[in-house]
């Protein structure tokens, strides 16, 4: 039964999801609007049938479906919303598809208690240790609840996850340490590096507690073996364990341990317990927070402890930022109207910039900009500029570190008109461009040297196990032999390659010594001599009689003659 509900309810949920998202988008040609406003597909579909058309939507009561503010803002939505017009048959279409959705709802929370009191039926351990759900997919993955109690704990953290064992145990890899457990809520409450754990040990007491169910004989009252057994008695097991894991849980994460039972006070008074949990009102931002007047004091520095040279450059940075603010303040005393308006433009395109800070080292300025304040205004009274400069003749060199060089980073192009704010902001961010850019080449080619490096690593650990492997078949091939002649195993090769190692009438290997194969080799160039000396020898007897034919033929031409 439990097998067939689960795998029921997880089809109800497929379905009920492609009927819903088919609703909102059938009934959103009418009226769109209600969709961004109502995200529950049971309101949803339940305001549909109780409204029917958006024209309606003043006259229908929607306080049983939605709470008030909610149920405002679909009636003020209705009032100006920009669906288009659909017949009479088309809506009859609609509310009978979100009839289903209704009726498919209802039957699957019918169905989720029913599955809930099956599992606290049968498996009463189980069900306290992971929940409902997760003990019914083990136990329809298993294929039953008695297949499933002679699994060990380690099948049973990873059951589920059998694609990626074989996988790891294939490549070699780390095998997965949870399957169909992972969803279980202690799980979920331990963080990353105790995940492993807590699924160890989860996966024990399930053990444990599934054996417990499968095997105990609960009510015997009928064959006189013992009276009804109530269900805390059922579930004592696992209420156990799952304490136990809990106060494990608690001191890996480092947070107080719980108190086991009812907290009762010294006075013999129930300790406090949480209260219900309520949807608080987000806090809003403050855009009248961004504004500055210009008169606020300056913010305290952190107290840090400087040398007598910082304490120079703190003092000379000081009397820089005062002399700016009296040029401001005169400044402003002789402009009128207009320029005050320009001031303020220039507060709002200062604001998107980063602010770069003082430098107790100021580069001269220009001769074009030497005349001009702090702000970049010009002190003669003929010539007024309303356009301020965004570059300051105290600008510092760009620092070699990235974080540095965006916060004193000060754009080249001058002026406040609205081309050289969208100049400025376009050269920003074509600079942010190139900047992701070499960082993304730089990540590139540290990927590219740990790849090379973990190759490296590959070929080497790949090479020791070759002469491993190697050394064992010489072992094999040439140990006893070795052994018996007195050498080494890689001396008895080289010797044996080179015709040193003589074999006896029984077998055994001998090396021959050094004086040995000196005398052979004496023997040997003693024979390559004699052998040629005798060549030579005949060489010239064959030499004398061809004088001597050569002589007696012309002695017989002569007397001929």
């Amino acid at each position: 039964m439990i097998v067939q509900a689960i795998a029921l309810l997880d089809d109800l949920d497929k379905e009920l999801n492609t009927y819903a998202m088919r609703v909102k988008e059938w009934y959103g040609w009418h009226f769109p609007e209600m969709g961004r406003i109502v995200n529950d597909n049971l309101a949803y579909a339940r305001v549909i049938i109780q409204m029917g058309m958006r024209a309606n939507a003043a006259d229908s009561d929607l306080a049983e479906i939605l709470p008030e503010e909610i149920e405002t803002a679909v009636k003020a939505a209705a009032e100006v919303s920009m669906g288009t017009e659909i017949t009479t048959e088309d809506l009859d279409n609609i509310q009978a598809l979100a009839e289903q959705v209704v009726s498919f709802t209802e039957y699957r929370q019918q169905l989720s208690s029913y599955l809930s009191a099956r599992m606290t039926a049968i498996a009463p351990n189980l069900t306290t240790l992971v929940g409902e759900l997760v003990g019914a997919r083990l136990i329809a993955h298993a294929g039953s609840l008695m297949n499933l109690a002679k699994s060990p704990a380690s099948t049973i953290q990873i059951l589920g996850a059998e694609k990626a064992l074989f996988r790891a145990l294939k490549t070699k890899h780390d095998t997965p340490k949870y399957g169909l457990i992972y969803h279980a809520s202690l799980i979920g409450q331990a963080t990353g590096k105790n995940k492993g754990k807590i699924a160890r040990m989860l996966a024990t007491k399930a053990a444990l507690g599934l054996r417990v169910d499968a095997l105990a004989d609960w009510s015997a009252e009928g064959e006189g073996k013992g009276d009804n057994v109530t269900e805390e008695e059922k579930s004592a097991l696992g209420v156990e364990g799952r304490l136990k894991i809990e106060r494990r849980l608690a001191s890996l994460e480092g947070r107080p341990l719980r108190p086991r039972g009812v907290a009762i006070g010294p006075n013999g008074v129930v300790g406090s317990t949480p209260g219900k949990w309520e949807v608080k009102e987000a806090r809003k931002y403050n855009a009248d927070a961004d504004g500055l007047a210009g008169d606020e004091p300056a913010a305290a520095a952190p107290t840090t402890k400087n040398t007598g040279k910082d304490k120079i450059k703190d003092i000379k940075m000081i009397e820089e930022v005062n002399e700016s603010d009296e040029g401001e303040k005169s400044e402003d005393d002789a402009s009128g109207s207009e320029e005050e308006g320009a001031d303020e433009d220039e507060d709002v395109e200062m604001e998107d910039e980063p602010v770069s800070q003082p430098t107790p080292t100021p580069r001269a300025a220009p001769p074009a900009v030497a005349s001009s304040l702090t702000n970049g205004t010009t002190s003669n009274g003929d010539d007024k500029s309303d356009t301020l400069s965004t570059v300051s003749a105290d600008t510092p060199d760009s620092p070699p570190s990235p974080t540095q060089q965006e916060t004193n980073w000060q754009s080249s192009i001058l002026g406040n008109t609205k081309d050289a704010k969208k100049a400025r902001k376009k050269e920003r961010h074509e600079r942010k461009l190139a900047m992701s850019e070499e960082k993304s080449k730089k990540k590139a080619i540290r990927n590219a040297k740990l790849a090379r490096k973990l190759d490296r690593k590959e070929r080497r650990l790949k090479k020791q196990a070759q002469l491993e492997r190697r050394e064992e078949k010489d072992e094999q091939m040439y140990g006893e032999l070795a052994k018996q002649a007195g050498l080494t195993i890689p001396r008895y090769k080289r010797k044996l390659e080179r015709g040193e190692i003589k074999f006896n009438a029984d077998g055994t290997p001998e090396a021959i010594s050094k004086k040995e194969i000196k005398k052979a080799k004496k023997e040997a160039e003693k024979g390559t001599s004699a052998d040629a000396s005798g060549k030579k020898r005949k060489r010239e007897d064959d030499a004398v009689d061809t004088v001597d034919k050569s002589e007696k033929k012309s002695k017989k031409k002569k007397s001929k003659e």
